[in-house]
Formats: structure tokens, sequence, C-alpha cells
């Protein structure tokens, strides 16, 4: 496996909805090999503390993993203590995002309006999710970036992808989280590779096009 450290990889989450435990360890190394390096499980997820177990077992010294859909302070626990980095969630907690940081985790709470982006940042969040993007769109996020601080992250989650990945770009998207485009319960690891692969090549082609 390519040992690609986590702080060189791309802007990208791969968020694994519905993976197994039994999957964990191949899925992961197939998104490492394609330069995917933050890895999440939504906690709706089968077992989803054993597979962020599993995988940074084996990989948590090249890669962030941790969990998505985190809703709570105990769930950041539960996490931590499996040894998962980084914490997702589809909303902005404060709770949440203080208790991920505290716990030394990263904490990309989900927001969409101004005040739930300044909300999550005087918490403590080192980026936000816009999500769902597809309700905001592109527009919706340019308008917002005009008034978030100098250097702060915003990766674009739902309706973001390789077929627009140049627009969010363009509007001020930093990074992107993907999910169905990479992964659904079922897929082997060949059929991870072959769309992870795709998906990075549509990013850098459209990070090469914006500069």
């Amino acid at each position: 496996m390519t040992n690609t450290h986590r702080t060189t990889g791309r802007p990208l989450i791969a968020i694994l909805r519905g993976l197994t435990p039994a999957e964990a360890t191949a899925a992961a190394a197939a998104l490492i090999d394609a330069g995917i390096t933050r890895l999440e499980v939504p906690l709706n997820s089968p077992d989803p503390y054993a597979s962020i177990a599993a995988m940074v077992r084996d990989f948590g010294k090249v890669a962030q993993i941790g969990a998505g859909t985190v809703l709570t302070t105990d769930q950041v626990k539960r996490v931590a203590d499996v040894g998962g980095t980084l914490i997702v969630s589809p909303n902005c907690d404060p709770e949440v995002i203080i208790a991920s940081k505290v716990a030394g985790m990263a904490s990309w709470p989900g927001v969409m309006t101004p005040t739930e982006c300044f909300a999550a940042l005087k918490a403590g969040a080192d980026g936000l999710k816009l999500f769902p993007g597809t309700l905001i769109g592109a527009e919706g996020l340019k308008a917002i970036r005009a008034v978030l601080p100098r250097g702060t992250q915003v990766y674009a989650v739902g309706g973001a992808g390789p077929n627009n990945f140049g627009q969010w770009i363009a509007a001020g998207a930093d990074g992107f989280g993907i999910g169905t485009a990479l992964y659904t319960p079922g897929l082997t690891a060949a059929d991870i590779a072959l769309r992870a692969a795709a998906i990075v090549a549509a990013f850098d082609a459209a990070v090469g096009a914006a500069t």
C-alpha cells in the first residue's frame, strides 16, 4: 500500500455509510491507495465503532479516520475510545464540537446558514460541512464565503461530485465529502478502488482548471 501521509492527502472525506467491520480494512486500503486519506464511518452503519477500530489499527498512521453522523458527546467519547481522530456531524451542536476538540479530534459540523457557520467556528470547529449542498447550492456558498473569516475551510457535502467539482471550487469550496459515488454497501474493494480513482482524477482536473 502507498504510504500516503494524511497531511498530504486531498481535501476529500470518504463517507462510508453502511460499511461493515468485515469490509473495513479492505475498503480503507483501496481509498488510501487512490489518495483519499480521510475516512468516516457514519454511526448509523452496522457496528461502526468496530469498523473504525479496525481501520485505525491498520491505517491510523497514514489516514485520518473517524465517524460521521455524530450527534452526542457520548458518541464522541466512544469514537475517541477506539482511536478515531475525526468527528463529522450533519448539524451544528457546540457541545459535540467542544467535546471533539477536548478529545483531540478534528471537528466538522454540518452547517447551512451564516448563524450556524459562526456558531461552529466559535465552538472551535476545524472546518465546516456545508450540508446538504443541494439545498444551498454553489451560489449560496459563494454568498456565505464573502462573510466567513479568511482561511475558513468549507467542504460541500450532498450534491457535490465529479460532475460539478469545478463549479463548487469556483464558489469557494475547499473540499468535499463523497458518499455514494465512492461507496455503497456490497461493493468490493476493487469496485471502491475504481470509483476512488475516478473521483480523484476528476478532483485533480477541477483543481487544475481553477488554477
